[in-house]
């Protein structure tokens, strides 16, 4: 279920811009909102999904057992925003659940508490000019194809490419649009490492009414050390390039995009040693009607780099599944 989660007066007459939806769920057309004085519209919307999960091939060493079937809370979330005048505000909290290929289920509420908390996206947003726009918070990343939170997304679980790429960053983004052109270029701490060292950016041209290129980079410009369960190390200090191309024609959506990351050696932060990774996907989805679709993926990822031999002070930096591993 998304859509409007209380009524504060009359109705505007088009969807919010965010969240973003590229999955089977869409903004609801005529959110409630109240009048917010000199903040504009002000609206309160939000997504109340659960998730349901087995498999067969368990990962090992993993407690409770992935083989197991489990049923958790996919989203518990509101947001509140406000439109309609130079400077507004978005702020996006609740439970929610991560689920991605290849890792093992982690339920809702860890999930909550050892990323990114209960408010996870947080932001403000001055529209400078009609084309101009500048953002500070706690920002969606500009990088992959994907959407961090499953009601935004085609399929239910995230990637393998999107297991190499941030989800959430803190910083400031500065925003261009130009009939059908996008860019924006952000410094930010990366996989939310609290270091501001990151830059990203993004360019989106619509060559046609039914397809898009995209183009990005990002990384970081000075090394850090720091590591957590939000902070991979070895990803932290990579750097990540993206091309995307999304074709939607009536029902069809199709989305194959290609991604490289590398990642520099540096002992003095613990990476001994330099490896990259190269990766191919592609998202798919068939609307067979208003309420119903079929999504599916493909995808492919390879390591390279990592290893250190017969070295003994050495570490193997690892950035999938050990050093040249593949899936």
């Amino acid at each position: 279920m998304a859509g409007s989660m209380m009524g504060l007066g009359q109705a505007v007459a088009e969807p919010l811009s965010a969240p973003s939806f590229g999955g089977p769920l869409r903004p609801i057309p005529d959110p409630m909102s109240t009048d917010a004085g000199v903040f504009g519209r002000l609206h309160i919307t939000g997504q109340l999904t659960g998730i349901g999960n087995t498999q067969t091939n368990g990962i090992p060493g993993v407690d409770p057992r992935t083989t197991d079937p489990l049923v958790d809370i996919g989203n518990a979330q509101i947001q509140v925003q406000t439109t309609g005048a130079p400077l507004t505000f978005f702020v996006q909290g609740g439970v929610y659940s991560l689920p991605s290929l290849g890792s093992a289920y982690t339920r809702a509420t860890d999930v909550t508490d050892q990323l990114y908390g209960p408010v996870p996206v947080a932001y403000g947003k001055l529209e400078l000019s009609p084309n101009f726009s500048v953002q500070a918070g706690l920002l969606p990343t500009l990088i992959g194809a994907e959407s961090t939170f499953t009601f935004q997304n085609m399929n239910i679980a995230r990637g393998l490419l999107w297991n190499q790429e941030p989800a959430i960053s803190r910083g400031v983004q500065v925003n261009y649009s130009n009939g059908p052109l996008n860019a924006s270029v952000s410094v930010n701490d990366g996989f939310y490492s609290g270091d501001y060292n990151w830059v990203s950016g993004l360019l989106s041209y619509a060559a046609t009414p039914s397809s898009t290129i995209t183009l990005v980079a990002a990384g970081n410009f000075a090394e850090s050390g720091k590591t957590g369960a939000a902070t991979p190390l070895a990803q932290n200090n990579s750097s990540i390039f993206n091309v995307i191309y999304t074709y939607v024609d009536g029902p069809l959506t199709l989305q194959p995009y290609l991604q490289y990351t590398t990642v520099r050696s540096n002992r003095d932060i613990g990476i001994d040693r330099s490896a990259k990774t190269f990766g191919g996907a592609l998202l798919a989805r068939y609307a067979i009607n208003d309420n119903f679709s079929i999504a599916g993926r493909a995808e492919y990822i390879a390591s390279n780099g990592g290893d250190c031999g017969v070295a003994a002070d050495c570490a193997p930096t690892n950035l999938l599944y050990g050093p040249k591993s593949r899936a």
